[in-house]
């Protein structure tokens, strides 16, 4: 009996000193990972993993653009385009005589055409394919513009002088036909936009008659209008610059079509 009440005295000893050791251990204890995972804060887990993955999607969708292909393709692409509009325009008011046509090619061939070549290329790095896709139209304009003049000139296609009006009228009805076809695909663009392939559309109307009727009347109104969507390109440039520059936007007109 002495021996059985010391071992129960033992045990109960033991029993005695290891609950105390059992209620030092705070509730809840543990490595942070099992504290977050705890049933008692699931409104928290949920909230932080919807975040993470906003966050992570929206990441993907918008990546952030850095190097050469930071920036608007438009604040190279407006001047090239601006000074093209401006020699060629020059050219169909008279200021050279009929014989200096081709005087407006070294602009139009290599800042003009180069410039909007490099400015579509940078769109579409962008994945903007709305402005790749003006900016492409426009540099194949140019382009062709300054190879029909220095082909009609040197006899580089074989077109001889009977040919060469109708050779003339070709081009511009082409050029027509895809002007007004942007003019009506864009229309959903801010309002200066549509009133600059509106323009150039126009100008080559007016050109058109011009050649066909073989009246430098049509012809010099086809380069007022010239002159004036590049006043148009100018407004925009100053625009695409305030941004580029820091600073606010300048209004472009609402879309006429949403």
């Amino acid at each position: 009996m002495a021996r059985w009440g010391s071992r129960s005295h033992r045990e109960s000893t033991a029993t005695a000193e290891a609950q105390p050791q059992q209620a030092s251990v705070p509730p809840q204890q543990g490595p942070p990972e099992t504290r977050e995972r705890m049933p008692d804060q699931p409104g928290r887990m949920e909230a932080e993993g919807g975040l993470e993955q906003r966050a992570r999607v929206e990441a993907e969708v918008t990546p952030e653009v850095r190097g050469p292909l930071a920036g608007d393709p438009l604040a190279l692409g407006l001047p090239s385009f601006i000074v093209g509009s401006v020699a060629l325009g020059m050219v169909l008011v008279g200021f050279v005589s009929p014989l200096g046509t081709g005087a407006s090619l070294p602009i139009i061939l290599l800042a003009t055409s180069i410039g909007l070549l490099i400015s579509t290329l940078w769109a579409m790095g962008l994945g903007q394919s709305a402005v790749a896709m003006v900016l492409g139209v426009f540099t194949g304009f140019w382009a062709s513009y300054g190879f029909l003049v220095l082909g009609l000139q040197h006899g580089w296609f074989g077109i001889t002088l009977i040919d060469l009006k109708s050779s003339q009228e070709l081009f511009l009805t082409a050029w027509i036909v895809i002007m007004s076809m942007l003019v009506l695909s864009t229309l959903r663009l801010a309002l200066a936009f549509t009133a600059v392939l509106l323009l150039v559309d126009v100008a080559l109307i007016c050109v058109l008659v011009g050649v066909a009727s073989l009246s430098v009347n049509w012809l010099k109104a086809g380069g007022a209008i010239a002159f004036l969507f590049a006043t148009v390109g100018v407004f925009i440039f100053f625009g695409t610059m305030s941004v580029a520059t820091g600073g606010k936007p300048i209004p472009l007109g609402r879309p006429i079509m949403r």
